[in-house]
């Protein structure tokens, strides 16, 4: 497939209704996606993603060898895919052209896909679809949306502890999701920091202050419905 769109791609977002006084009192969406520029995301966060998704991102060409070779012959000796080796590159390319399937043809598509990308935008540009793309668990897509629904504010404003929890997630949402399976979203946080520890990111201190620093969660009750029945007419 051509990959000119994505120079401007346009993914699903969020539709909004307002009160006269400019409150929002609801929203209608197929994704719950908000997107924000790659350029208003936190440095920290870029670097929690990326150590925990991709170290060698910003050195190679939409493909990691070293991760490819590592993964098949993990693959070869479990007799099936058991790991993927894929990069952030490669991610954006399944999500946006490619089924999950887990073959070996779906793989090469994916690497020659990730190749053209990688050649056709700039790093900025790969992450921009990245976060603003990926699914984050509890309905939400892209940083922006899940740090809102997770933490109640937006990714603009991400510490070190929230940013390495949201870059624990694109893994598996479901099973490392901090509403769901705290002892395990900490447990995934923690890795997360220490691969930014290796990389260079973060010094031990700051690891150790942001494993200890308590997560304040947004709460997962739905707020009660402001003026729902003009809202339903609206929908």
């Amino acid at each position: 497939p051509s990959i000119v769109v994505l120079k401007d791609y346009r993914p699903s977002i969020s539709s909004r209704v307002y009160a006269d006084n400019n409150e929002l009192i609801d929203e209608f969406f197929a994704e719950d996606r908000k997107l924000i520029k790659v350029s208003e995301v936190p440095k920290i966060a870029i670097q929690a993603f990326v150590a925990a998704e991709d170290a060698r991102f910003f050195q190679h060409q939409g493909l990691d060898w070293q991760s490819i070779t590592r993964a098949f012959y993990k693959n070869l000796e479990a007799g099936h895919i058991v790991q993927g080796g894929s990069t952030i590159t490669q991610q954006v390319a399944k999500s946006l052209y490619l089924s999950s399937e887990r073959s070996y043809l779906r793989k090469v598509k994916e690497a020659i896909l990730a190749y053209k990308i990688d050649k056709y935008l700039t790093k900025d540009e790969i992450l921009n679809l990245y976060l603003n793309y990926i699914y984050l668990g509890h309905g939400t897509y892209g940083i922006e949306a899940a740090a809102q629904g997770y933490f109640g504010k937006s990714a603009r404003y991400r510490n070190l502890p929230e940013a390495a929890i949201l870059a624990s997630l694109p893994k598996a949402p479901n099973n490392y999701s901090p509403f769901l399976h705290f002892d395990r979203a900490k447990e995934r946080q923690a890795y997360v920091l220490s691969r930014m520890m290796e990389d260079g990111y973060i010094t031990p201190k700051e690891k150790d202050a942001a494993l200890k620093a308590p997560l304040r969660l947004r709460s997962i009750r739905p707020k009660e419905k402001i003026a729902p029945y003009f809202v339903e007419n609206v929908r």
